[in-house]
């Protein structure tokens, strides 16, 4: 089979880079190990997924954003970052006096059927579902891939899609620093009795780490992480047991919260691809830089790898030009280091200041989050990163039991 583009990945990076590329007349083939019923239908997973209002724009071009349900999308009109016992802590609202919101909520489900949805009847796209790539060969003229179908693959350009512990990545000799975290994420929706006022908390406790993003209708997404061991026995509780110790935890400043969906746990690894290109092939999403989640950076520079790629390819298809040159990747791979290594680097430290629980690193950030609050340049700044396509909410990067 010859394609001009093989997307292997088939999550919401890589049905958005296809979609993005469905008008320009190359020939689109999308690799997903899932099936397509699964595709069509993704289960709930936990996630959900902050998006900024460039984000939110990128999608809306695309056709995406308008196949969501208005119950898919919850408003997020402020944040909060509390240190310790302080009640108030760091407040950060819109930084331009027309806007409303910093950004929205989205469950990550919807958002993978909505982009599934978007691609799914284009003429130029062949999605090969229940698959995998076996082996890649990437040389001057052609890109090659082994299926686990028997199939085998000639395309100008490779794209890999395929999660921050990308396959394909390793396998084009591609090496990625890892940072793993030993601290595992719990995520599940539960019921408030107090509102949360669509103000998402973030809450840097004396030895634990709490996270709260507001939802519709007295729900929100609660967010709590542990080392495995603790977790564990989070997971085991019954349903009862984990709403009271979730109440404990928050200080009851929701009153009773109540388990509303299925309890999800994720492990916690930061990626950074060395490279984001090599011979024919080029990294997208998670696959080029997974985010430790404690500024929500993930989804939202997933998509600007996706717009920076799909501009890049639109302009060479325009002007009759190799699509997979050099130049072109090479181009990408400075455009998107750009754009994330400074993200990637800052959440690095915040990381490192915001989860130290010795006395002076709780000094630390407290002075930090008092200088945040009191100027109003600092906290401008920091809304005006929100809104960008920088830090979009904050989520918890560990907690202590």
């Amino acid at each position: 089979m010859n394609v001009d583009i093989a997307i292997v990945g088939a999550g919401p990076a890589g049905l958005c880079l296809a979609r993005s590329l469905a008008d320009t007349g190359l020939s689109l083939l999308v690799i997903e190990q899932q099936s397509q019923d699964v595709l069509q239908e993704p289960p709930y997973d936990g996630r959900e997924i902050a998006l900024t209002p460039r984000s939110v724009r990128i999608l809306r071009d695309l056709g995406i954003w308008q196949r969501l349900g208005p119950a898919d999308i919850s408003p997020l009109r402020s944040a909060r970052v509390l240190n310790g016992d302080v009640e108030h802590g760091l407040h950060v609202t819109p930084h331009r006096r027309d806007d409303t919101e910093l950004g929205f909520l989205v469950p990550n489900d919807r958002i993978r059927r909505a982009a599934y949805a978007s691609v799914e009847h284009e003429p130029h796209i062949t999605l090969a579902c229940g698959t995998s790539v076996e082996s890649v060969v990437l040389n001057d003229s052609i890109a090659r891939l082994h299926l686990s179908n028997g199939n085998e693959v000639n395309a100008k350009l490779v794209i890999a899609a395929d999660s921050r512990f990308s396959r394909l990545r390793r396998d084009a000799g591609i090496a990625a620093d890892m940072h793993d975290f030993g601290r595992t994420m719990l995520v599940c929706r539960m019921a408030l009795e107090k509102p949360h006022g669509d103000e998402a908390l973030e809450w840097f406790g004396h030895a634990q780490t709490l996270a709260l993003l507001p939802l519709r209708n007295g729900e929100a997404s609660t967010v709590v992480t542990l080392p495995p061991e603790n977790m564990r026995r989070l997971m085991d509780m019954d349903d009862n047991s984990f709403n009271a110790e979730m109440g404990r935890r928050f200080n009851h400043r929701f009153g009773a919260m109540r388990l509303t969906s299925t309890r999800h746990a994720y492990p916690l690894v930061g990626v950074y691809s060395r490279r984001f290109a090599a011979q024919r092939f080029a990294l997208i999403g998670d696959a080029a830089v997974g985010m430790h989640p404690v500024t929500a950076h993930g989804f939202n520079l997933g998509l600007r790898s996706v717009e920076t790629l799909a501009s890049l390819i639109q302009q060479a298809v325009k002007g009759g030009r190799d699509i997979a040159s050099p130049d072109l990747l090479l181009r990408y791979q400075r455009m998107h280091r750009r754009a994330t290594w400074p993200l990637y680097a800052a959440t690095m430290t915040i990381v490192t200041v915001y989860t130290d629980d010795r006395p002076v690193a709780r000094r630390v950030r407290a002075a930090l989050l008092q200088a945040s609050q009191t100027l109003a340049p600092v906290r401008q700044a920091i809304a005006r990163t929100l809104a960008s396509g920088g830090h979009s909410v904050f989520i918890p990067s560990r907690h202590r039991g």
